[in-house]
């Protein structure tokens, strides 16, 4: 399967968690001033918000920026904040993982050992085909069938939402020694998403109806960044038997977890969750 990506209507600017915040703290400044450039150079791009990621910032816009839109963003972020260039990265489009499968290969080689990882690779290195394509993870490589001497070879690559490099990849063949490999696509399914403001399923965060965020780790009406501050595990309680003492600054919470979706000990977006 191969999950759909994020929408390509946003710009990835990666820099150091002390440059982000630089950044936010002045949001809706910095965004008036990108659309001001942006509008300078008759771009049909505009700049709708800005918010926080684990490797940067996100700009969002309403429509997939051009590389002359994201260079007009990247100059402004370094020349017109108190950033550190030297932790900011060149910006980029969202990319997804894109599964595709290559058939028409022996499993096992001549001296009776399985064919090897590093054999596919160095063979994918030099085909013209892979030029410009990156891969996402390594080889994985299996019988057809438990009684086939056939293999498949899952790789996994980076592609836009539009799955560009996959679709000149589909259908190619490729020699791997005497054999012919031909490329194979499989079908996109869609994945079912979580939203990262309530936590539950079957709804993305921007289509979220609830008025505030939600605690993955407790449930509780705050982020999990203040989940010691403000949950009511964290909090002292002088009517409990014994005493429930506040937690002390700079202290983990070490209470168990409660997921939302199973009621299970472990967070809302544990992978393990039976939901």
């Amino acid at each position: 399967m191969t999950t759909k990506g994020p929408s390509r209507k946003q710009v990835i600017i990666p820099m150091s968690q002390d440059n982000s915040n630089i950044v936010i703290s002045c949001a809706n400044e910095h965004i008036f001033n990108i659309n001001r450039l942006l509008k300078s150079t008759k771009s049909n791009v505009t700049a709708d918000f800005i918010q926080l990621d684990s490797i940067g910032i996100i700009i969002i816009t309403n429509q997939v920026a051009s590389v002359s839109d994201m260079n007009i963003m990247e100059n402004y972020i370094k020349e017109s904040t108190k950033v550190n260039t030297n932790k900011v990265s060149a910006p980029c489009l969202p990319q997804f993982k894109l599964y595709l499968k290559i058939l028409g290969i022996l499993y096992l080689t001549n001296n009776g050992t399985p064919i090897a990882h590093n054999q596919i690779k160095e063979v994918i290195k030099r085909i013209h085909l892979f030029n410009d394509v990156m891969l996402a993870s390594s080889l994985h490589i299996i019988k057809a069938s438990p009684k086939s001497d056939m293999a498949v070879i899952w790789i996994d690559i980076w592609d836009s939402q539009n799955g560009t490099k996959a679709k000149n990849l589909i259908n190619r063949c490729f020699n791997i020694g005497k054999h012919i490999a031909t490329i194979c696509g499989i079908n996109m399914n869609s994945s079912v998403p979580q939203c990262k403001n309530c936590w539950k399923w079957d709804h993305t965060t921007f289509a979220c109806h609830s008025h505030g965020s939600k605690c993955q780790k407790c449930n509780g009406p705050h982020k999990v960044k203040h989940h010691r501050d403000l949950a009511w595990c964290c909090k002292a309680n002088f009517k409990t038997n014994p005493l429930r003492l506040k937690m002390k600054a700079g202290e983990l919470c070490p209470h168990s977890f409660k997921c939302i979706n199973c009621k299970g000990e472990h967070s809302a977006d544990n992978a393990k969750c039976l939901f």
